[in-house]
């Protein structure tokens, strides 16, 4: 009878331990070595893993966040600091479905201002040290709610606006989609290359939300309130995160939605949450 070697895989099951007839091989690894580096050992690496010889460091994120995300700010900001984004509460033209825009008279619903005081309440707990809306009054109204005894004064930015959609804004979608089929067409399905008066309200939002970033991030203090509306929301979320316009309806938020930045002191952004509603459906209070 010839000899056989029990070969052993533990990821395989008893049932399947097979003989093998063949003599075990021994294998020579010409591999460099591989040295690890804990932050607690190498204070000047993050965990990394330095291969010898090939002058590289490979980690499981980025190497002290250079290059990690774009910076808003391109230069350095007093402070780490942390910002919170919340859309309005619902609309008298959300519910209608009409086109809103940076049109001013569209008004925070009694569901809205229900939304508005959820929110309140969920954030009852957290401090900010500034709250910052856009003066449109759908949103000016919710930040009026969810500032309510709060020491600092509400401070309004124009960079918060909506989209200026010019003579859409008003009108009901079905309308809208009769009347100006390419025009609106464009404005869903292409959003980008939405073209209105010779002006393309997507791309200037880009331009706009840059600009609040700035006058935001380098406010003094570290915790920062911010409500405004869907769409500059979508440009503000996508401009921390260094994408572009074309990625405009990649980003979804509910009427008041929560959304949660951290920015290192370098104005890059760590997104931590992203249209948090727990708060809408529970009694829900957040600690972040």
């Amino acid at each position: 009878m010839s000899s056989s070697t029990l070969v052993f895989n533990p990821f395989l099951s008893n049932s399947t331990i097979r003989e093998s007839r063949k003599p075990p091989k021994i294998l020579a690894c010409s591999a460099p070595s591989a040295r690890i580096l804990c932050s607690s050992s190498a204070p000047d690496h993050s965990v990394a893993t330095e291969i010898s010889g090939k002058n590289a460091s490979l980690t499981g994120g980025a190497y002290d966040f250079e290059k990690a995300t774009t910076s808003l700010s391109q230069k350095l900001l007093s402070s780490p600091k942390k910002v919170t984004l919340v859309r309005h509460g619902l609309s008298s033209w959300n519910t209608e479905g009409r086109v809103q825009g940076s049109s001013d008279m569209s008004l925070l619903t009694e569901a809205g201002v229900a939304q508005a005081e959820r929110c309140r309440r969920a954030l009852s707990d957290m401090h900010f040290d500034q709250c910052f809306s856009s003066p449109i009054s759908r949103a000016k109204s919710t930040a009026e709610i969810l500032w309510q005894g709060r020491e600092e004064p509400l401070v309004y930015l124009d960079s918060l606006k909506e989209a200026h959609l010019y003579f859409l804004e008003g009108m009901r979608n079905e309308d809208a989609r009769k009347k100006y089929p390419k025009e609106f067409a464009q404005w869903r399905e292409d959003p980008v290359n939405f073209c209105i008066n010779g002006v393309y309200p997507v791309r200037k939002l880009w331009e706009t939300a840059r600009e609040a970033w700035l006058e935001i991030l380098f406010t003094p203090g570290d915790n920062f309130l911010v409500v405004t509306h869907k769409s500059i929301l979508r440009a503000l979320i996508c401009t921390a995160l260094g994408l572009g316009p074309e990625r405009f309806r990649s980003i979804d938020v509910n009427n008041g939605g929560l959304s949660v930045f951290s920015f290192n002191k370098r104005g890059e952004a760590m997104l931590q949450s992203l249209n948090m509603t727990a708060h809408m459906y529970t009694d829900h209070i957040y600690h972040y």
